[in-house]
């Protein structure tokens, strides 16, 4: 059945319907640029060089495996309603891709910080990552002198969707890197005090392989293997040999990737376990001071330099809070 409108109703509701439209558009014109992201360091940087001119929204769950980690269908909305998505690449989070290639806005640039922040010829392929399979080490946001690099590319991405931010993106970005290059010689002072036989990492999962060779530190292992299982007991033993002979006095476990495999090499090789490193875990939770790359960083210098009977003093009082601005 059908039911007419009086004339002056249906005009009524034409305008209140055009208002609405307006209105919605007004508001999404004059609000704040959406960024989506991945995990929790790309969203402390992206914050870092935004500041309170942008919103972000991090996909991955801190703690969560990135390498793994399938979105919900949810995050279909957070995509689509994009101004612009940043994520790490090398590979690192292909099915958040595919789902950004597939829902993404027309017009949204998804960028991939790693691609551009480094070169084929610059790819490092190690035990957690061998060459064979295809998919370089993708964790370059822990070193810091690479965080610099991702931070110079988000200002220039958010200057592109926002450009009358153009210049609060860059006072942000210089005070930011700023703080990464005063945290860069934080470290490269902490890490020299180590012993120099002691200079040398076998971590769970292998996050570190562009930081370690910045400070002096070798990698000599990783425990993970690339298919993201527990070693079979082949591994097992070939990695305590190893520990062995290289007198390490620590390994380093994850706190994304609990291993109970971890206590018996440590208890085998007679080295310490420390399972509390974290490459996408940043410290506390969103909104609070230290939730930041820096501050997880600082973390893990700290255990690593104590670990490996270093001093790690030099990072002492270092600030790990926010270094953005509110915009005037």
């Amino acid at each position: 059945m059908r039911v007419l409108l009086a004339p002056a109703l249906l005009i009524a509701l034409v305008a209140a319907s055009g208002l609405i439209s307006s209105a919605c558009g007004d508001e999404r014109e004059s609000s704040e640029p959406l960024v989506v992201t991945t995990v929790a360091p790309l969203r402390s940087i992206i914050e870092e060089v935004g500041g309170d001119r942008i919103t972000v929204v991090a996909l991955v769950p801190e703690g969560a495996n990135s390498h793994t980690y399938d979105p919900p269908p949810s995050a279909v909305g957070e995509i689509e309603r994009a101004d612009l998505i940043v994520i790490n690449g090398l590979n690192l989070e292909l099915p958040t891709l595919e789902l950004a290639e597939a829902n993404a806005s027309d017009g949204t640039q998804i960028v991939q910080l790693g691609n551009l922040a480094v070169s084929p010829d610059e790819y490092v392929f190690d035990f957690s990552f061998p060459e064979e399979d295809g998919n370089p080490n993708p964790h370059l946001w822990t070193a810091p002198h690479l965080a610099v690099t991702y931070a110079q590319i988000v200002r220039d991405e958010l200057s592109n969707v926002d450009p009358d931010g153009t210049d609060y993106f860059a006072a942000n970005a210089d005070r930011f890197i700023t703080r990464l290059w005063e945290l860069d010689e934080a470290i490269a002072a902490a890490t020299q005090t180590i012993p120099e036989a002691h200079r040398k990492l076998i971590t769970y999962h292998d996050s570190f392989p562009y930081f370690a060779p910045r400070y002096g530190l070798e990698i000599i292992g990783a425990i993970q293997p690339s298919d993201f299982s527990e070693p079979s007991p082949r591994e097992v033993a070939d990695l305590i040999e190893q520990i062995r002979s290289a007198g390490v006095p620590a390994i380093f476990g994850s706190e994304v990737f609990p291993s109970e495999v971890l206590n018996t090499i440590a208890r085998e090789a007679g080295a310490v376990q420390v399972s509390t490193l974290s490459d996408d875990d940043l410290p506390g939770a969103p909104g609070d001071a230290g939730n930041t790359l820096i501050g997880m960083m600082v973390q893990n210098v700290r255990t690593m330099v104590a670990a490996l009977d270093g001093d790690a003093s030099a990072l002492d009082g270092f600030d790990t809070g926010n270094t953005w601005q509110p915009s005037e």
